[in-house]
């Protein structure tokens, strides 16, 4: 095996002056919970994503569990949603008391409309799309459905910041309640498009679900942290109903905010780079690239490759192995639900089989992609790949060249 010197790595986030000088700001002011800036971060937020109303939290999995909890949505109730996705949008659903019913995917990865309606019973409240890798589900099929039978959709957009669909941001939402989910649920985990380290946001249209989430979000309280007077100039808050502890800091949000403003830049860059992976991969035809979508605005959260497995002689574990090897961080998105050990309850369920999900998990991997990502390192990595591939074909051990 030949010394390597290069790595490049799976995920790098893009912190800049701006970002550091705004939370040496929040250190010197001596406020550092919720406050000031959390509600800056909250209204910049709702305006990019075209949303009434907007409310900052500590994760995405805070804000499908606020969503859910505010619609009342618990035991008795069955919520559907895709195998292919992380643990937490399913914990979500368990966490309220629902039980997950999942729907198997389409062609692209994402939840397929028809598998959906031939999950939904009497007991269906909800629907969970996950937007997968940024690539935005077939909303206005789920949204029809929903609505004609009176079903509750969230959304979860924690790979969709930067995402457009039909010409409008992914949390975008009308008072008018057409075509809308009932709220949308960001991650700014330190991977994502768009990062506070941790943290999420979610949006709805609803006013009064707002109110509920903001309420629940902080311990059931009926005031902000930082404003807790009335308005007669008392200081008094109420417990009205038993919450949660999931807001955003000053100091996340401090980050947050000057995030936001380079998000369109950010997905640019990750644009340019997933050309040139295309562009690098596309004569391989052991190799499968990347849905792109119709009608949208990818925000390329992550570069997912699909290996034709019956033209090389190594295993998908085998291939990320090599990858490492020759200087490439990678991951895999996702361990299918009915795979996890938690969900073993539910998976003989015949309405909880999805062939095609498990078809799929042993093909894919996750390149780096991210916007600290450099064209040469593009051009490393496709090399490497195409390495692998040629050994793997010929049954030779892999040796970077």
């Amino acid at each position: 095996m030949k010394k390597n010197d290069m790595f490049v790595p799976f995920s790098v986030p893009s912190i800049g002056e701006e970002e550091i000088e705004e939370v040496v700001a929040v250190l010197r002011s001596g406020w550092l919970t919720s406050g000031a800036r959390t509600e800056r971060f909250e209204q910049e937020f709702r305006k990019y994503v075209q949303a009434p109303t907007a409310l900052a939290v500590n994760s995405c999995t805070a804000g499908l569990h606020l969503a859910l909890s505010a619609l009342g949505i618990g035991p008795g109730d069955e919520v559907i949603t895709t195998p292919i996705t992380f643990c937490a949008t399913v914990n979500t659903i368990l966490h309220v008391g629902a039980k997950p019913i999942l729907a198997d995917i389409g062609t692209d990865g994402n939840i397929d409309p028809e598998s959906i309606l031939n999950r939904i019973s009497n007991k269906t409240r909800a629907i969970i799309p996950v937007h997968l890798g940024g690539l935005p589900c077939d909303m206005k099929s789920i949204w029809s459905m929903a609505k004609e039978r009176g079903i509750h959709v969230i959304e979860d957009a924690a790979h969709a910041a930067g995402t457009f669909y039909h010409g409008r941001p992914i949390g975008a939402s009308d008072l008018d309640g057409n075509e809308q989910s009932d709220a949308v649920a960001f991650s700014f985990y330190a991977t994502k498009n768009l990062t506070t380290g941790e943290g999420g946001m979610v949006t709805t249209g609803n006013q009064k679900l707002m109110e509920r989430m903001r309420r629940l979000c902080l311990h059931g309280i009926n005031k902000d942290a930082w404003n807790r007077y009335s308005e007669h100039g008392n200081w008094y808050y109420e417990v009205t109903e038993v919450g949660f502890k999931y807001n955003l800091s000053d100091i996340q949000s401090a980050i947050g905010i000057h995030q936001l403003r380079k998000l369109d830049r950010l997905v640019e860059i990750r644009t340019r780079r997933v050309e040139q992976y295309n562009r690098l991969l596309a004569d391989i035809p052991e190799i499968e690239l990347p849905a792109i979508g119709e009608n949208c605005k990818h925000a390329w959260h992550l570069y997912m490759i699909r290996l034709n497995l019956q033209t090389i002689d190594i295993t998908r574990d085998e291939f990320i192995k090599r990858l490492k090897t020759g200087g490439v961080g990678a991951s895999v998105h996702f361990i299918p639900i009915p795979l996890h050990g938690f969900f073993a309850a539910h998976a003989n369920d015949p309405r909880n089989q999805v062939p095609r999900a498990l078809e799929l998990y042993p093909r894919i991997v996750s390149l780096p992609l991210h916007a600290e990502l450099t064209p040469e390192q593009v051009e490393y990595v496709a090399k490497v790949l195409k390495d692998i591939v040629v050994a793997a074909k010929k049954n030779k051990a892999f040796v970077l060249k």
